[in-house]
């Protein structure tokens, strides 16, 4: 099959065998079954899951045209406007289509037919308002038709990556959906769900895209954006497998129950991945290098072909999982305070060997840790293998900060900071400062910069955007000292006196948010003082120490202000949790204040030291610069004065011929 003609056949073989496979599971796993009560009737069961299939494959085509065309295209290119018309067909299918998998889901919940009257508008609206499930389709049609315009009307590449970040973020809602949000460890369940529908969008978009766009480009930039897109995929594949592993296990799902209809289903969709996987590693490593030669080139398309067949499998196979119930005993009596509260049963008493023991990983920092040391270890072993040197303590002090990061977000912080403020306090002081130090002295886009290879051919690789964010308006003004050093105290403030710490006890997104800001927080107030990294402008040093001074009284203060506070700090959290080991809530509390106060100066003290020691060479090495310039100054003076006795000598003997 030639190119053109895939074009126009590799939709339609996505859209069949993914409606096939949809029907045949459903089916078989009975998820269009009639309910017994409250049935919404046979369009609501099978135009449900039909439209839920249409937004996820709308959705893909969306956000994977947007990455790919960032990543592998050239701004202002055919193939760059092809991409984007794509995204905006992809993003006004899915807002379409959100809007009726919203309605039905109405109508599914409500165990009713629509009608004219007002009763049945005012359900659906109070429906859409005031229920969780109704609020988020509402919110994903929104942000479908929002995106439908600015995927019309941008074409540069700033305006594309904001277009792309806001696609991504339209996904999150549909994470809630679905059976995720009735599994005991919700938390984890919808961050598996979250990461492996982003994921799965920009490998299937991608793939849509490299169709679409295949007959305007040559040959030579074909190979070039396979290559790009292969990279891609490889990493979408590795996040695929990993929280759809950990979505099964977060739902109870065992070896035993994949002999149930379910399981025959989701061995369906882990086969049709598998099959994936091992199509992409043979065209990545057999044929991208030959598609200049028309036999592989057919092969190559052949592939292709095949791999949208088994993405649809996996897409229809996915659809109909999500109106699965899985057959795991989801009954919601007898639950704890805890269990109401956080979605998980209460730990056991934090003993001194839980410190080591106890593990509730997060699956999106797992990643970025993962991620983050792989490529790190790839670029030190790429400048070793050009004969370059990268200093060992470097790396050393990256994978500790990283080691670091995985422990306070999936070790026994992660599993007793919704119960304990103090166990909370302790993260927060690590993440804001502690781990950023050991990350900025990694120097990580120095590193980048110097073992990623630069493109030539217009298009923007990770060593181009990671230039264009060092050097944006936006960078310059949040690593601005000030900014940096008043975002890092201020936040800290305001986040625990106002109801953003409640927000990210109470949602997920909340709580990631958290982690991210006070992380990103602490890693720019302490680059805009030290580090190899380049930043717009640093303070003079004897100015860096009294920043940290001026920090270092603010943050005491606030642990001062937590420990002298009468109230419980989010009473109906800490407070109602049912918890009968520990501390009473208000000890603990000021037990919290009191790590803020003290432990988390250590850090702080450390970067001073750091501040100090720097300072000091550099004061060494300006000494050593005058000596030089002086040492050079005085050897030219002597050699002036050298000059001019030999003229005054040459002048005398003159006279003394003359008088002679």
């Amino acid at each position: 099959m030639n190119s053109r003609a895939l074009r126009l056949a590799g939709p339609a073989i996505l859209v069949v065998a993914a409606i096939v496979v949809m029907l045949w599971a459903l089916a078989v796993a009975g998820g269009a079954a009639p309910l017994r009560l409250g049935d919404p009737g046979p369009v609501v069961r099978w135009g449900l899951p039909m439209a839920k299939l249409t937004v996820n494959l709308a959705a893909a085509v969306m956000v994977g045209s947007l990455v790919l065309a960032l990543y592998a295209l050239r701004a202002g290119s055919r193939a760059f406007d092809v991409a984007l018309d794509a995204a905006s067909i992809g993003a006004a299918v899915f807002t379409v289509s959100a809007g009726v998998t919203g309605f039905f889901t109405v109508l599914n919940a409500l165990g009713s037919t629509p009608s004219a009257d007002a009763q049945f508008g005012q359900q659906l609206g109070r429906f859409l308002i005031e229920q969780e499930l109704g609020r988020a389709w509402l919110i994903t049609t929104i942000a479908g038709a929002v995106l439908t315009v600015l995927t019309f009307a941008v074409r540069s590449w700033t305006t594309t990556l904001m277009v792309a970040i806001l696609a991504i973020a339209a996904l999150v809602p549909m994470a809630t959906q679905g059976h995720s949000g009735d599994d005991a460890n919700h938390s984890a369940a919808v961050m598996a769900v979250a990461l492996h529908i982003v994921a799965a969008a920009v490998w299937l978009g991608g793939l849509v895209l490299l169709v679409v766009v295949r007959p305007v480009l040559s040959r030579a930039e074909m190979t070039d954006v396979l290559r790009r897109y292969s990279s891609l995929a490889l990493v979408s594949f590795v996040v695929v497998a990993i929280s759809g592993t950990a979505r099964a296990v977060a739902g109870g799902i065992t070896l035993e129950l994949l002999t149930s209809p379910y399981g025959i289903v989701l061995l369906v969709k882990i086969g049709a991945l598998v099959a994936l996987g091992i199509l992409g590693a043979w065209y990545r490593v057999r044929l991208i290098d030959r598609i200049d030669d028309d036999a592989a080139s057919r092969r190559f398309w052949g592939l292709i072909a095949l791999e949208l067949a088994f993405m649809g499998i996996a897409s229809g196979a996915a659809a109909a999982l999500a109106r699965t119930p899985p057959p795991v005993d989801t009954s919601l009596s007898a639950l704890t305070p805890a269990q109401i509260l956080t979605g998980a049963p209460l730990p056991p008493e934090f003993t001194v060997e839980r410190w080591l023991t106890a593990w509730d990983i997060d699956l999106l920092w797992a990643f970025a840790v993962g991620f983050g040391a792989f490529f790190y270890l790839a670029g030190v072993i790429r400048l070793h293998r050009r004969g370059d040197r990268w200093p060992i303590y470097r790396t050393v002090l990256w994978l500790v900060g990283l080691a670091l990061l995985l422990w306070v977000t999936g070790g026994p912080i992660n599993v007793y900071q919704d119960y304990l403020f103090s166990v909370h306090m302790v993260g927060h002081m690590l993440l804001s400062m502690a781990i950023p130090l050991c990350l900025v002295a990694g120097a990580p886009v120095t590193l980048a910069m110097r073992a990623i290879r630069k493109r030539d051919d217009g298009t923007r690789g990770g060593r181009e955007w990671i230039l264009w964010a060092v050097h944006s308006p936006f960078s310059r003004v949040v690593t601005h000292p000030l900014f940096a050093a008043a975002m890092f105290i201020g936040s800290l403030w305001v986040f625990y006196y106002t109801d953003l710490f409640r927000w990210s006890l109470y949602d997920h997104i909340g709580h990631e948010w958290m982690v991210a800001h006070f992380l990103i927080a602490g890693y720019l107030f302490t680059l805009s003082l030290v580090g190899a990294d380049p930043v717009p402008y640093r303070y003079p040093y004897p100015f860096r120490l009294v920043t940290l001074i001026a920090v270092m009284a603010m943050h005491a203060f606030f642990g001062i202000a937590i420990m002298m506070q009468s109230g419980l700090m989010v009473a109906e959290w800490f407070g109602a949790m049912g918890r009968t080991w520990g501390p009473t809530p208000l000890e603990d509390q000021y037990a919290g204040g009191g790590v803020a106060w003290s432990v988390g100066e250590i850090p702080t003290l450390i970067l001073a030291l750091v501040v100090a020691i720097q300072w000091s060479r550099s004061d060494e090495r300006m000494q050593r610069r005058r000596d030089r310039q002086a040492d050079r100054t005085g050897e030219a003076e002597l050699n002036e004065y050298n000059e001019r006795l030999a003229q005054l000598a040459e002048r005398d003997a003159r006279r003394e011929r003359a008088g002679r």
